[in-house]
């Protein structure tokens, strides 16, 4: 089988079109960088909360301590507060590195501040919060500048609010504390960034490998003409992995093995396949042409391992439909059994002639005519034994051919005394008694020694279990027989190789012989006596025959009863 696939592609679209692999890594790497970049915009943005809310309680805990030392709350009752309360808050706004502490009275009025000028003034922004008595924490600006400020009310002995106390830390340097940290922090923005970029690299490497360097748009038309040309196959694919997991199946196979829509992706021993195909499938019945017998079809699979830069990749089987070969075959083989069984008998005639016409020179004339009727009267009695107990002419003209051709190889053909078959209705029970009388006299005769033996033969109408009418076939032969540990394995498509070392269908005469008797509702089977014995029972109408007439009398009852 060739399959040739044609495409066109515009001049310079390779050198243009960036590979699936190159459109991962990039995109990989964008995300990457914006991934990383976007972390490190929230962790900054995060510290500097965190710095924000660390100067918050600094400030407000140095407020809290200037508004209840002691010494603070006594001077609101001295004549001069600020005398007292300016150079302590000095003292600790150097000790504290604040940038200003001011303590002002409930008027707003201050008893301090960093430029002595200002003291008496009022405050320059507004305290109205803590002088109701909560404490107050933010960024103002005021004479200092833009700053982190806390306020605090001050408190007399009764609990009374007499003053607040504001404390601040300039902004800048939160800020610049922030920025310390910011040369760190790219660092490892830069360090995740290059190590996002080595691993997206690996990732495309691999990837490029495995898409073979091609674009998305020519793996998506890659992946459509691979389709298109699976399922337009007249030959039946199957694709399976290296675990025996089904992968691929087009419409032919699914056809030819009845297998369900939900193939793809389910192993092989889930899908209740027979022994035989399921050996060809997984690799154990190993050779070309492996025939098997499927839904009343005979396919002939080929496996092909599949390795891929050294690695198992699975397996493909392919598979086609030869019922119609094999049929035109069995027909030859007919043909070519009816040919033999004349020029047999031709030859035989020929040397008979002889023998008169040597007797008839020779005198003996009573000889010769003793030879004749002798002639005569076996061959009448053959043929008077096939008219009368074989009343289907085309199967006694079959054993009539068989009878020939295994004389030709000296072997007897003996019909059984208790042979009674009546005509067969139609050809569909005649076609299928021919095919496993046939085949199970080639078989006997194939198992005889060369130059002698015996072949048996008993053709007979009966009634089956059911009490419907059926045939029943015993074909016996002289020959070795058959070992018990095989009774079962004969039956199986491939069992013998004698036929396909000629270019046959090697083993398929007794697997034949099973399907045809089992698709009739009937069986098959062996015993040995003296040789093997087969026994075939073939119902003369079919399962499937007996459930249209059944559907017709109900249509007519049906009909009737309206």
């Amino acid at each position: 089988m060739v399959v040739i696939t044609v495409g066109f592609r515009k001049r310079g679209a390779a050198t243009r079109r960036l590979s699936l692999a190159g459109q991962f890594f990039a995109l990989q790497l964008v995300l990457v960088v914006i991934a990383i970049t976007a972390s490190g915009v929230f962790w900054w943005r995060q510290n500097r909360a965190e710095l924000d809310e660390q100067y918050a309680q600094r400030v407000l805990t140095i407020a809290e301590s200037v508004a209840t030392l002691p010494t603070v709350r006594q001077a609101f009752d001295d004549p001069e507060p600020a005398r007292t309360i300016a150079p302590l808050a000095e003292r600790i706004r150097r000790a504290t590195g604040a940038s200003f502490v001011v303590v002002a009275n409930e008027h707003q009025v201050r008893y301090s501040h960093p430029v002595e000028s200002r003291i008496g003034e009022h405050l320059s922004t507004d305290a109205s919060i803590a002088l109701s008595g909560r404490s107050w924490t933010g960024v103002q600006v005021g004479t200092t500048g833009r700053s982190m400020r806390a306020k605090v009310p001050v408190l007399d002995q009764g609990g009374e609010v007499i003053g607040v106390v504001s404390v601040g830390i300039p902004v800048t340097d939160v800020a610049d504390e922030v920025w310390e940290t910011l040369p760190r922090l790219v660092g490892v923005v830069l360090g995740l960034v290059l190590v996002g970029a080595v691993g997206t690299y690996l990732i495309f490497r691999r990837m490029r490998r495995q898409t073979f360097g091609m674009a998305a748009g020519e793996i998506g038309t890659l992946v459509e003409h691979r389709m298109a040309m699976l399922h337009a196959l007249k030959e039946g694919v199957v694709a399976c992995d290296p675990a025996g997991r089904v992968t691929l199946v087009n419409d032919e196979a699914r056809r030819l093995l009845g297998l369900p829509d939900d193939t793809e992706g389910r192993f092989l021993e889930r899908l209740e396949l027979p022994e035989r195909l399921h050996e060809v499938l997984d690799g154990r019945a190993d050779g070309a042409d492996q025939i098997v017998l499927r839904r009343g079809r005979v396919l002939a699979l080929n496996r092909m391992p599949v390795r891929m830069d050294g690695r198992d990749g699975g397996s493909v089987v392919t598979l086609r439909d030869r019922t119609q070969l094999d049929r035109l075959a069995r027909e030859l083989d007919g043909a070519r059994t009816t040919t033999d069984a004349l020029r047999a008998q031709a030859h035989e005639f020929s040397n008979r002639i002889h023998t008169i016409a040597g007797l008839l020179e020779l005198g003996e004339h009573e000889e010769a005519r003793t030879f004749v009727e002798e002639l005569s009267t076996t061959q009448a009695q053959l043929s008077e034994q096939l008219t009368t107990r074989v009343r289907d002419p085309a199967v006694a003209a079959l054993l009539l051919a068989k009878s020939a051709a295994a004389g030709e190889r000296g072997a007897e053909f003996v019909l059984a005394p208790e042979a009674d078959l009546d005509a067969l209705p139609g050809t569909g029970a005649r076609e299928d008694l021919i095919l496993v009388v046939g085949n199970l006299i080639d078989n006997a005769v194939d198992s005889l020694e060369p130059g002698g033996g015996r072949v048996g033969v008993s053709v007979r109408s009966v009634r089956d279990e059911a009490g419907a009418a059926a045939t029943l076939v015993e074909v016996d032969d002289s020959g070795p027989g058959v070992a018990p540990e095989l009774a079962e394995e004969v039956f199986r498509a491939g069992f013998t190789t004698k036929v396909a070392q000629r270019g046959g269908t090697g083993g398929l005469g007794l697997a034949l012989v099973r399907q045809t008797c089992r698709n009739r509702g009937g069986w098959v089977r062996i015993d040995n006596d003296q040789g093997a014995v087969f026994t075939a029972l073939l119902p003369v109408s079919t399962p499937a025959d007996d459930s249209a007439r059944d559907d017709s009398e109900r249509e007519e009852l049906d009909g009737s009863g309206g």
